[in-house]
């Protein structure tokens, strides 16, 4: 059993890598040149999720008394980029995923000076601990492996085997679903103790951060005229962040298990409000995606 444990996070990833690999098979690259010709939801998204979101985060952490060291740590997620299940929520859920593989990517990126800026900001402001989060370079090529190297294999497999991409499209939804299940079942009772033990200081804030982001995500791009995939990929994008790396941040760079709960207890109910959301947003009943997976 304890090997096992050991061995989780590596299956995991791989399991992540090969659902990537999926994504690329239903992807050309006609789809990621029309993002070129059309630059308006690629700039939205990044303006919400670069100004907006950090903004928002801190209105909500003065608006419910936030004590500094989660403030701090809300600020953290906040900064994260969009996370791997963006992705796969998008697949399910009738998103332009070629829009989120780009967006993840680019704010992938761009998240090794932002992060470090908006984190900083946060110790300076709420905390005033003297502590300084450097730049993240490491962490952001393995995400960036994890998201884009599967997906490039994914599309060259595609161009030399549409057949078998077509056949792969049905079960490649179906593993997915799978693991979205199992990732949230493993965040959940790998951070129960945080959930129950600090809810009750900062769980209020964290649900609103997230079904904020996701509204704001979706529903602006749809208020300034996107079509619905669109406003789909953007409300993922910026609603999923990568907890995990805020997780990083908060233990291994400022050595303090506080400032992770916040990315901890979100690691375990975005996924609910993820899927929520899908369904939100769709009009329909769970059965019916299941079905078309």
């Amino acid at each position: 059993m304890s090997s096992f444990i050991t061995l989780l996070p590596t299956l995991l990833i791989g399991a992540l890598a090969l659902i990537m690999f999926g994504l690329g098979l239903s992807l050309t690259l006609a789809d990621f040149r029309r993002l070129l010709g059309h630059p308006k939801p690629v700039v939205l998204a990044l303006v919400l999720q670069a100004l907006v979101l950090p903004a928002v985060c801190y209105g909500l952490i003065v608006a419910l008394d936030v004590s500094p060291v989660y403030a701090v740590g809300l600020m953290l997620l906040a900064a994260s980029p969009g996370g791997v299940s963006a992705n796969l929520y998008s697949h399910l859920f009738g998103g332009n995923v070629a829009m989120n593989i780009s967006l993840t990517a680019i704010n992938t990126v761009l998240s090794i000076v932002s992060l470090p800026l908006i984190g900083n900001f946060a110790i300076n402001t709420f905390a005033r601990t003297g502590q300084v989060v450097p730049m993240q370079t490491g962490k952001v090529i393995e995400v960036i492996g994890i998201v884009l190297v599967p997906v490039v294999i994914g599309m060259f497999v595609k161009s030399r085997a549409p057949a078998f991409a077509a056949r792969s499209e049905k079960p490649m939804k179906a593993f997915s679903i799978v693991v979205l299940a199992a990732l949230a079942l493993i965040a959940m009772a790998k951070e129960w103790t945080s959930l129950t033990a600090s809810f009750a200081s900062i769980g209020l804030a964290v649900i609103a951060f997230n079904a904020i982001s996701l509204g704001l995500g979706y529903y602006v791009p749809r208020l300034m005229g996107l079509d619905k995939p669109n406003a789909i990929a953007i409300g993922y994008e910026i609603g999923i962040h990568n907890s995990t790396l805020a997780i990083f941040v908060a233990v291994s760079v400022l050595g303090d298990f506080k400032l992770m709960v916040p990315a901890a207890i979100y690691s375990a109910s975005m996924y609910v409000l993820a899927t929520a959301f899908g369904f939100l947003v769709l009009g329909r009943q769970p059965a019916v995606v299941l079905a078309r997976a």
